[in-house]
């Protein structure tokens, strides 16, 4: 790998957090098979970006970057491996604790096994031992690389509480000692809703990043898109498991149409559906119709909510969307999975269907939900309710306060600009 030549120290610093937040991900799977523990895991990862800080302002960026954190981070894992054997045998040698120097075996392969780490991560991130929100938190982290303010913001939650889930979750899997791996049978089966919420929100962190200067992420989006492919592939029986599928490839087929020419988000009704990728659409149908072939009942909420993205796909131009089906669908989701934020959903489609004025009282009804407190989208859509009634200076507050509490740069910015120009 030929180094690129020597930038100055803010630029290569600059290289070296966007390196690491792409490559983190596969760093901490690839380390963690190695040592079998997150925790450590993720500290030879963050050793291995200390390394390139270091470095790389001296030596100029590796031509390949990721590779070189890989190697770094793998290296330093091989060591602690090595240690640790080194001490194992010594205490066999003298007879003592012989139990701690066997490795545990390896499980059958067979015809469901399969060789993926980042899959295994998830998983292992996924245990039982584990709060479904410490599992979504950690996963976020390891997967997602989000900071632990990042997290805080997607959950709603002080970053106190959010800082805690990770450490508690980390300690909890190590002190079980939880195999890194998928697993066989009833296993797989009892820890796969979790799988199928963090595959679903390491998405929707790449689809619209809740911090950073960046609206998209795209390795992130590609990252969980692959990993629900493989498990509906697995899972075949599983609707919900088709459900995801269909809906990260409807939401994926989007991508290109959703930045402009300088990065800044373009909205649903704006975008050039002549960018939308059919190729991703086909298989988002095909994706749904395995998931209401499998299904021995309603739909989950993933179908569901691959539904509504189907409406929007099968729209050519955005007049042309069945705004009353999807209102009709977010009921039904609505009962289904209880939430403010699909609330809030539901309300923008009611809006379109029924016009501001059906929808306004909905949301006004949800700015007294405590989750939402700081959820930038509570005011961001109440401003366009406003504004689409003419009550402009309403409008223009809203706005102001969703681009205060908007993480993201480019949505910041978006909103600012709807503030100054609230029917814009």
């Amino acid at each position: 790998m030929t180094p690129q030549p020597t930038a100055g120290p803010d630029a290569t610093a600059g290289t070296v957090e966007t390196v690491f937040r792409m490559e983190f991900p596969r760093v901490v799977a690839a380390v963690a098979r190695i040592v079998r523990d997150v925790g450590i895991a993720e500290e030879l990862a963050q050793d291995a970006l200390v390394a390139a800080l270091e470095q790389w302002p001296r030596d100029g960026v590796p031509g390949n970057p990721g590779a070189w954190l890989m190697t770094t981070a793998r290296r330093r894992a091989v060591d602690l491996v090595r240690r640790r054997e080194t001490y194992a045998r010594k205490l066999a040698e003298i007879g003592r604790d012989a139990d701690l120097v066997t490795a545990p075996p390896e499980p059958p392969a067979g015809p469901d096994d399969i060789d993926d780490d980042l899959l295994r991560l998830v998983f292992t991130a996924c245990h039982p031992a584990l709060s479904a929100e410490a599992r979504t938190a950690l996963t976020l982290r390891l997967l997602g690389g989000l900071t632990t303010a990042e997290i805080a913001r997607a959950f709603l939650v002080p970053e106190a509480t959010a800082a805690q889930r990770i450490v508690r979750a980390k300690r909890t899997l190590a002190r079980q000692n939880v195999a890194f791996e998928v697993p066989y049978g009833p296993d797989r089966e009892a820890r796969l809703a979790s799988v199928l919420d963090v595959i679903c929100l390491i998405f929707n962190e790449g689809y619209a990043a809740t911090a950073g200067d960046d609206w998209l992420r795209p390795a992130l989006c590609e990252d969980a898109l692959r990993l629900a492919r493989v498990l509906s592939g697995l899972m075949p029986k599983e609707p919900e498991a088709h459900g995801l599928t269909a809906l990260l490839e409807f939401q994926a087929s989007r991508t290109a149409a959703r930045t402009g020419p300088d990065g800044e988000p373009v909205l649903l009704k704006d975008q050039n559906r002549a960018r939308w990728n059919r190729m991703l659409i086909a298989r988002g149908v095909t994706a749904l119709a395995r998931a209401d072939a499998a299904a021995s009942g309603p739909p989950g909420p993933y179908a569901l909510q691959a539904a509504i993205a189907a409406c929007h796909a099968h729209a050519y131009r955005y007049e042309e969307t069945d705004w009353p089906r999807i209102a009709a669908l977010y009921g039904l989701l609505a009962a289904r999975t209880p939430s403010p934020v699909v609330e809030l959903n539901r309300a923008v489609a009611v809006s379109m269907a029924e016009g501001p004025e059906a929808a306004l009282p909905l949301v006004d009804a949800l700015t007294t939900e405590p989750a939402l407190r700081d959820y930038h989208l509570l005011p961001s859509v109440r401003g366009d309710l406003l504004a689409r009634l003419g009550r402009t200076e309403e409008a223009r507050e809203e706005f102001a306060r969703a681009a205060e509490l908007a993480g993201n740069a480019r949505e910041r910015e978006m909103l600012r600009g709807r503030a100054a120009e609230p029917g814009g």
